[in-house]
């Protein structure tokens, strides 16, 4: 990795490892001590979205985090970038840790992999085990997800001519569209940037955005993964996103009368980078309530 790259991207490049999953390197870290705990990022950034959280959360779990296939610092081949084929990989990784048994903590893209996963326990053809789920702002539901002009475009048949015209203000600017109340540090938006461009990665973002087509052939699999979810099931969505906030809440409510909700006003699409303090304190609460759930199942 060259040293041109911010030095807080250098310290996470440099706290984590680069190993062999399916023919392709996946970059992944592996910190921290008690019950496992998945990181699955979102679109179209990589796992250094965790970067506030991660701290928070090692001291209590055992955290595995990720840059899935097509991000970060992992590989960015030119080929179809499918969400079954994005979850193959997460469990390969986890079978090559030895890792058996999780919990799942996800966000954007992130969450539509988790579905996947989660829909292969519903049908109990999951070699992993997992405990619970969290989500964070994502489409979960192709009917209230509202996607920027931008991704509309580099997902249609004209964006491999329009990923030329990508440059860092654009970028920028579409990242300010999704943010809440407090906007991106420039070391924030220099970090994404680098690391969307690590691997010459703009090349494949019309690929990676075939998850939005993927979502609407997938969706009945996906969304009877969260209905019918068959472990706790948490969203903690920041409602000022444009793209999966109110009208995301609003679709989970219906569908997913039975799982756990909390909203963060004036938080947009990144709540982890947003407001990782409250994330983390939504997420403790689940976890807590979880445990106490199981201790009184134990006893009863």
């Amino acid at each position: 990795m060259q040293n041109t790259y911010i030095p807080e991207l250098m310290h996470w490049y440099q706290s984590g490892q680069l190993r062999t999953i399916q023919g392709h390197q996946l970059f992944y870290g592996l910190q921290g001590e008690g019950p496992v705990l998945v990181l699955l990022h979102g679109f179209p950034s990589s796992s250094w979205d965790w970067q506030y959280l991660l701290p928070m959360l090692t001291p209590h779990y055992r955290v595995l985090y990720l840059d899935m296939l097509g991000f970060g610092f992992s590989d960015k081949p030119r080929i179809g970038y499918g969400i079954h084929e994005q979850a193959d990989r997460v469990l390969a990784l986890m079978q090559h840790l030895s890792l058996k048994h999780a919990h799942l903590l996800a966000h954007d893209y992130g969450d539509t992999v988790a579905q996947e996963l989660l829909a292969r326990q519903r049908r109990g053809n999951s070699p992993v085990y997992w405990h619970s789920c969290a989500l964070l702002n994502g489409g979960l539901f192709p009917e209230a997800h509202h996607p920027l002009k931008v991704q509309k475009l580099l997902a249609g048949p004209l964006g491999p001519l329009i990923v030329p015209l990508l440059s860092r203000k654009r970028f920028e600017r579409s990242m300010m569209q999704i943010w809440g109340n407090t906007p991106p540090s420039q070391n924030t938006l220099l970090g994404m940037w680098q690391l969307l461009n690590y691997h010459n990665g703009t090349r494949v973002m019309p690929k990676l955005l075939s998850y939005m087509e993927q979502r609407r052939l997938s969706r009945a699999r996906w969304v009877n993964a969260l209905s019918t979810c068959p472990v706790p099931l948490m969203l903690i969505d920041g409602t000022k996103d444009p793209i999966s906030g109110e009208s995301l809440v609003t679709r989970f409510r219906q569908l997913c009368p039975n799982a756990e909700l909390v909203t963060l006003e004036g938080v947009g699409h990144y709540p982890q980078l947003e407001a990782p303090e409250q994330v983390f304190e939504a997420y403790q609460e689940f976890r807590a309530r979880l445990e106490q759930n199981e201790t009184v199942s134990h006893w009863a």
